[in-house]
């Protein structure tokens, strides 16, 4: 168990995943700045009007991409390890709370659900022309891996966080994967039917 800083913020910060961040209240460019001179992570949780959620991932900044003159910041950061809220704690300008490690259980992914998940990762990806790279070949998490390249919902990102078994999250994304390719085609039938008034052109 160890205390950590915490950036509540309404977004889901999975493992391997990298997101920008604009630091403008004093409070966390702080909390950023003892990271940035210790060379430590801090705490990255989810919250809304329901308050933070137990489960949150740790964070490091990988990159200072620009510096204000004001002390605004803008950062380029990494999730690392998922952590449990055990008990808040105070005496900081930021939030801290005292924390435990999240580990996976050893359930490795069905390689058919590896598979089903990339060959739509690429399909979407094909769909959408979208420039992203898929994750290495045998990545480590690779449900994480996959999920950090897409703009889910925080609901559904926050759930992907909460499975230790990786069996369990690679199979749940190639099905919300499946879905959200199934909608892309749908809505560009539609597109392409609505731009010809739903009838054949005869002229080609």
């Amino acid at each position: 168990m160890a205390e950590l800083g915490l950036f509540p913020l309404g977004i889901v910060l999975l493992p391997t995943e990298q997101i920008p961040l604009h630091i403008f209240e004093n409070r966390y460019q702080e909390l950023i700045a003892e990271c940035l001179a210790d060379e430590r992570e801090f705490g990255l949780i989810f919250a809304d009007e329901d308050g933070l959620r137990e489960l949150g991932t740790r964070a490091a900044v990988t990159e200072v991409l620009e510096r204000f003159d004001d002390g605004r910041l803008n950062v380029v950061v990494e999730g690392r390890g998922r952590f449990r809220l055990l008990e808040l704690t105070g005496g900081r300008s930021f939030q801290t709370a005292v924390v435990e490690p999240v580990e996976d259980v050893p359930d490795p992914a069905d390689p058919a659900d590896e598979e089903r998940a990339l060959e739509l990762f690429g399909r979407l990806v094909e769909l959408t022309g979208a420039e992203v790279d898929p994750p290495e070949p045998g990545a480590d998490q690779l449900s994480f891996a996959l999920a950090g390249r897409f703009e889910f919902a925080a609901e559904l990102k926050q759930r992907l966080l909460g499975l230790t078994s990786e069996r369990e999250r690679v199979h749940m994304l190639a099905e919300v994967l499946e879905g959200a390719a199934q909608a892309v085609e749908r809505e560009r039938e539609i597109a392409e039917r609505a731009a010809s008034n739903g009838k054949v052109d005869p002229r080609g």
